[in-house]
């Protein structure tokens, strides 16, 4: 990985750390499964969602809301495909 790019995942990294706990593990969830290795396309679609208040975020990565944002409906439906899968010990959108 480029120096630019490790820099912005450092910087999304950081983002990611939210005031809701719940959001906190669904992101650790997510980088744990991704790591570093983000496409263009998946970092400029976290990007987008993380520029979003926590409640409302919350809000879309549990599918309490939906958006008509094709970006954003295409991460929030990926944060939450992680945080169902099967085999994982507690589905914290249930909370």
């Amino acid at each position: 990985m480029n120096d630019g790019k490790h820099a912005r995942i450092g910087r999304l990294k950081w983002h990611c750390r939210r005031a809701l706990l719940e959001l906190d593990l669904v992101f650790q969830r997510f980088w744990s499964h991704y790591g570093n290795e983000l496409d263009d396309e998946t970092e400029a679609d976290l990007r987008k969602l993380l520029a979003l208040e926590d409640h409302d975020l919350w809000d879309l990565v549990s599918g309490r809301e939906e958006t008509q944002d094709p970006q954003m409906e295409r991460m929030a439906r990926l944060l939450r495909q992680l945080v169902a899968a099967p085999g994982q010990q507690a589905n914290i959108l249930s909370t």
